[in-house]
């Protein structure tokens, strides 16, 4: 591969069967909305939507939405060639309610087992990992075999280059207890720089819901960066030496999922930037927001100028 990608993302992909019915449980829905899903994809996704070549290493079942998958990521500028299929497994979906603000429950059907759990090390291209300005995995990748060594040898290869982000996107109906995944999230923080969750998802990884004690524990995993999500009272950045502080920018909330995916594939866009972390975290808490004021979430994933726009708004403050 001659050219990195600038955003290279790993783990959960799936269709997104959501309702286009607000305040109605799935029982009583009549129509629904079908887009491509998965915390990994969607960052991918957004990284696109701001102008960088993105990808993303993952596996669908050999059926129509599969091919739907790969059709819709074309279209949205994000390169398929590490989608492969599964065969003998059904690509995932996920069903959800929307009762705004802040009740969205999620279904996901990933039986037997979800195609993206059989991301197999041997398969990687490692140089592409190697490469990329910006590295992203999800902690659900490392709940199962062979998806899990998969994960710790591309983080392995990397070798702790900057941009390796560790999404920690706990999802407890994916694994046993907290305490599993918390082994498995602390070993791959190990060959992290940035490490991205909310306060429910810093308890796994670190074991506190406090945002300041999060951060610091995290800092001492030896990353650069710790971004924790805190809802209605905004994100905590932590550096070595800096921390930022960054209030929620209020929008009338249709559907919070996809949010922190809209923040993240935000936050590369900033990193590779190389803005100062008080605007990337801005930039990126704005982008979260719009996403919450769609029904979708690839589908949501705004451009740079409704980004601005929203900043130099009069509830958005300055970019």
């Amino acid at each position: 591969m001659d050219v990195p990608y600038d955003v290279l993302t790993m783990g959960r992909v799936g269709v997104d069967i959501y309702p286009l019915q607000i305040g109605v449980g799935l029982e009583d829905v009549e129509s629904f909305g079908k887009y491509v899903g998965g915390s990994a994809t969607n960052v991918a996704v957004a990284a696109a939507r701001y102008g960088l070549r993105s990808a993303v290493i993952t596996r669908t079942g050999d059926d129509p939405f599969g091919r739907y998958i790969h059709r819709a990521l074309a279209e949205f500028g994000v390169d398929d060639r590490f989608v492969t299929a599964v065969p003998w497994l059904p690509t995932p979906v996920t069903f959800c309610e929307i009762f705004p603000p802040d009740h969205f429950p999620i279904y996901f059907y990933r039986y037997p087992k979800a195609p993206d759990l059989e991301i197999r090390p041997e398969e990687l291209d490692l140089d592409a990992v190697r490469a990329a300005r910006v590295f992203w995995v999800t902690v659900t990748g490392l709940s199962l075999e062979p998806s899990r060594g998969a994960h710790h040898e591309a983080l392995a290869a990397r070798g702790r280059t900057a941009h390796t982000v560790v999404d920690l996107d706990y999802r407890p109906m994916f694994w046993e207890s907290r305490e599993a995944a918390r082994a498995q999230v602390q070993a791959a923080l190990a060959g992290a720089t940035v490490a991205v969750g909310n306060l429910d998802e810093c308890e796994t990884a670190v074991g506190t819901r406090d945002p300041n004690e999060a951060a610091e524990a995290l800092l001492d995993f030896g990353l650069d960066l710790a971004v924790i999500k805190q809802g209605p009272k905004g994100v905590l950045a932590q550096t070595r030496d800096t921390v930022v502080q960054v209030p929620p920018v209020e929008v009338e909330v249709v559907n919070g999922l996809g949010a922190g995916d809209g923040f993240g594939g935000a936050l590369c866009h900033g990193l590779l930037a190389g803005w100062p972390l008080e605007r990337v975290i801005r930039f990126a808490n704005a982008a979260g927001a719009i996403v919450a004021t769609r029904i979708a979430c690839s589908a949501a994933m705004p451009t740079a100028d409704e980004v601005v726009a929203l900043l130099e708004g009069p509830s958005g403050g300055e970019t």
